[in-house]
């Protein structure tokens, strides 16, 4: 059970918007907190990234990935001390031939290439796993690290250069494809004998089966002792194993995914409300109605008819 996938697929509320971004020395650009997560691929030059907190800023060089888990703002610059500009709307321009946005600043020294844009991640109800990232992820891809996130950041930049046939449905994809090879190369970054929270629970003997079982699965009538049944663990040293490592005990974390699972069928089909509860681990319409009131403050029908309405 492929769970990062199935966890960023629960908070996707739509396509990326990404942005090519050219500067020329000097530079600098400020970007203001955005909704979901933010990221920015180096396709050519260096520059720094500048968090608007007290965090030292970042050097940035060809190939590098950075990841900002909560879109919060930042400054990119050729240099940290390089005043930063907001753009404006009028600067951004959409090109004919790639279904992105293009951005031009600065003076006449060195040119900088990037793609920035955002991943449209539901905020209000993040998956713990999303959540408990570090808030900027920094990713260099030059000397053979991360292979396939070097892959893909090469692919993108071939084709932003040079477009050409098929790249309109190309670029969209790899940007989209994006997000799980930064995600999966931090997890692969993380030592295995210090690794914590679900870096850790992901390939743990005990924890990782049961996050399987409960995905795989979310309407079987799970409980703390058959899940722990499955770890080789008591029930209580399952328990705690369990949550030190996702951030929050087994059934809670079973309440969390029926919901998040029956919000998604909710969106993506027309399957009757019994259906719906039963696919969820519950056992009449109307204690999945209760459960899930509790949870999204909607009843499931009316959920249903206001996620179709914002579609």
């Amino acid at each position: 059970m492929d769970i990062l996938t199935e966890a960023l697929a629960s908070m996707r509320t739509g396509s990326p918007a990404s942005v090519r971004t050219d500067g020329r020395a000097p530079w600098g650009l400020r970007l203001p907190p955005v909704a979901g997560a933010g990221f920015h691929v180096v396709l050519h030059g260096t520059c720094w990234l500048v968090p608007l907190d007290d965090t030292p800023p970042i050097p940035l060089a060809p190939g590098d990935v950075i990841f900002v888990r909560d879109g919060r703002g930042h400054v990119l610059a050729d240099h940290p001390s390089t005043p930063a500009e907001v753009p404006r709307p009028e600067q951004y321009e959409l090109g004919d031939d790639m279904p992105i946005g293009s951005l031009s600043l600065g003076g006449d020294g060195p040119r900088t290439s990037l793609l920035c844009g955002n991943y449209h991640l539901d905020q209000g109800r993040p998956h713990p796993l999303v959540m408990r990232l570090p808030e900027i992820i920094h990713l260099p891809t030059r000397h053979g690290r991360h292979p396939e996130l070097s892959a893909a950041v090469q692919l993108l930049g071939a084709e932003l250069d040079n477009p050409r046939i098929g790249s309109e449905g190309i670029v969209p994809s790899l940007i989209d494809s994006l997000l799980l090879y930064i995600l999966r190369a931090w997890l692969d970054d993380q030592p295995a004998d210090t690794a914590q929270g679900w870096a850790a629970a992901l390939s743990d003997a005990a924890v990782a089966p049961a996050l399987a079982a409960i995905h795989r699965t979310p309407a079987t009538q799970w409980t703390v002792e058959s899940l722990a049944a499955r770890s080789g663990l008591s029930r209580a040293a399952f328990a705690r194993r369990f949550n030190a490592l996702v951030g929050e005990p087994p059934m809670a974390y079973l309440t969390r995914w029926r919901m998040t699972t029956a919000a998604r069928l909710l969106q993506e089909s027309d399957a009757p409300l019994t259906k719906v509860a039963a696919r969820t681990g519950y056992g009449s319409e109307f204690a999945f109605a209760k459960a899930f009131k509790r949870e999204f403050g909607l009843a499931p029908g009316m959920y249903r008819r206001q996620a179709r309405a914002a579609a």
